[in-house]
């Protein structure tokens, strides 16, 4: 079976979707859509008319690129007010030959998850932590060994019911199946890992539109976050207020015109534009990237105070990415707030390079290790929908009654 899911990443910007193939351990893009998003503020939804509309848009892009509809995906939600509860739980094998399979680690992981959650909040996320065989031996991956019981150690991260339950709402109106519900840091997390950062302690930090959001993790377990109620919109409003335009030529000129140091800003460099006033305004790069450069500094500032306070470990990495990260000349200033530390996250898939697009890839790849663990084939499209997808003719762009018992079932199922 082909393994081709999908994610869907609820921006305040933009509502980025991906369908996408795992084959040989790789993902590879077959649509990708992109669109502005309403009735999302601060990544919760606020107005779900508004953002079904644009979430409508967005499906509509991907359903003619592969002339398929969408009825499943992996959505993200916020990580304000998240919570990150320690926990562990116990499975006996059972198997006559006393091997580890993927349903005995998935037991042993729903196991951790009893009388655990508060009754205000919803259980979003496990992450294994390790595994203990026989109260004895200690191992990242049990799979395969043999074991009479088996304890999880796992992370599970919850989040409000009221964070969750409109966009659960949203979602089903529209008749999409949620098959995973993660946090957007997680997605960054796989999009980004390698040797180096899984066996170290550090923070990615996702510059978005309304937020900032700062996650540490330790050997790749995600342990704590942080959302910072600033983004480039407040970059955008500054521009607006400074030179009295409206926030569309702002959002322009800050993504086409400054920089995000104004150390190799020219003064030369400018355009001409026409105020809410009606006079013909010079604005150049140097000016506007002062006033850019003003504000991120300001984000990065918060951000560093953050992660002082979020681990009290040394940090051996700091990764930024999102959108805001993709304004020219933003390295500079990181390297001189943070050191040398610190990097810009590079995505190497073709038809989704832009580091806006780390959350919505990383959850695929997140799932697609779920899936992995699980034993299990999964595609969000059946035989005959794949069997189309595969015709020669057919002509594509590539590029339980508890919310966790439904989603989770993919993976808790005997």
């Amino acid at each position: 079976m082909r393994k081709i899911i999908a994610s869907i990443d609820l921006g305040s910007d933009t509502i980025k979707i991906i369908v996408g193939e795992i084959y040989n351990n790789k993902l590879n893009i077959l649509a990708i859509s992109d669109t502005p998003s309403k009735g999302i503020k601060k990544g919760l939804v606020v107005n779900p008319n508004e953002m079904m509309n644009c979430l409508k848009k967005g499906l509509k892009k991907i359903e003619e690129s592969l002339d398929l509809k969408v009825k499943k995906a992996i959505i993200n939600v916020s990580a304000i007010d998240a919570n990150f509860i320690s926990s562990e739980g116990t499975c006996t094998i059972n198997n006559a030959d006393g091997i580890v399979r993927g349903t005995d680690i998935v037991r042993a992981l729903q196991a951790s998850t009893y009388n655990k959650v508060a009754l205000n909040k919803e259980l979003i996320n496990v992450i294994p932590v390790d595994y203990i065989l026989d109260d004895e031996q200690k191992v990242i991956n049990p799979k395969g060994l043999k074991a009479n019981r088996i304890v999880a150690r796992s992370i599970l991260i919850t989040t409000p019911k009221k964070n969750i339950y409109n966009v659960l709402s949203c979602f089903d109106k529209l008749g999409i199946e949620i098959i995973d519900i993660s946090v957007g840091a997680i997605g960054d997390y796989e999009t980004f890992k390698n040797n180096k950062i899984s066996n170290s302690i550090g923070a990615i930090i996702n510059m978005g539109s309304n937020t900032t959001t700062i996650s540490i993790f330790n050997k790749g377990i995600m342990t704590n976050s942080e959302v910072i109620e600033l983004g480039s919109e407040n970059i955008d409003n500054d521009i607006s207020f400074i030179y009295k335009i409206n926030k569309v030529e702002s959002k322009r000129l800050k993504e086409n015109l400054a920089l995000g140091h104004k150390r190799l800003a020219s003064a030369t460099v400018s355009e001409e534009i026409k105020n809410k006033l009606g006079d013909i305004i010079k604005i150049n790069q140097y000016e506007i990237s002062e006033i850019v450069m003003s504000r991120i500094a300001e984000i990065l500032n918060k951000v560093k105070k953050e992660i002082n306070y979020l681990t009290k470990h040394e940090i051996s990495y700091i990764i930024f990415t999102g959108g805001l990260t993709e304004i020219t000349d933003l390295s500079l200033l990181l390297e001189e707030i943070f050191g040398k530390n610190v990097t810009l996250g590079k995505i190497d898939i073709i038809g989704a390079r832009n580091r806006k697009y780390s959350s919505a890839i990383g959850m695929i790849k997140y799932f697609n290790n779920k899936l992995k663990l699980r034993d299990k084939e999964f595609s969000i499209f059946d035989f005959e929908e794949l069997e189309y997808l595969s015709s020669a003719n057919k002509k594509m762009n590539i590029s339980n009654d508890t919310i966790f018992g439904k989603i989770f079932g993919y993976f808790f199922d005997n």
